[in-house]
């Protein structure tokens, strides 16, 4: 099992940043990829971005450029930088790990409002 433990979110203002973090602990060594998901009241749930364990990344087409993923594998912790946010970036926030499994955290509100 794996479990993740995510921190960082809260409310912003436009153009402003965040950093999310998200400490996984467990069978870590089952871990292929980290990311971040999003959902969106009454929107479905989608990539916002992922990092492989050999460091490639991917992000949604409309974070690409603003939001950034890093990963300190000594801490077994990633993180994703937020620069220039949007009023629709507002969403919950979602860490994920994919092996053999998928696990996923318990989710961090961001809010990003005037």
């Amino acid at each position: 099992q794996v479990q993740l433990v995510e921190s960082g979110g809260g409310l912003v203002q436009p153009g402003g940043s965040l950093r999310l973090s998200c400490a996984a602990s467990g069978s870590i060594f089952s871990i292929n990829a980290m990311g971040w998901y999003r959902q969106a009241p009454g929107k479905e749930r989608e990539l916002v971005a992922i990092i492989t364990r050999g460091g490639s990344t991917n992000y949604g087409d409309s974070v690409n450029g603003r939001f950034a993923i890093s990963r300190d594998n000594a801490k077994n912790t990633v993180y994703l930088q937020m620069n220039s946010l949007k009023p629709e970036d507002t969403a919950v926030y979602y860490c994920n790990a994919a092996g053999v499994t998928v696990h996923w955290g318990q989710g961090t509100q961001v809010t990003v409002s005037s």
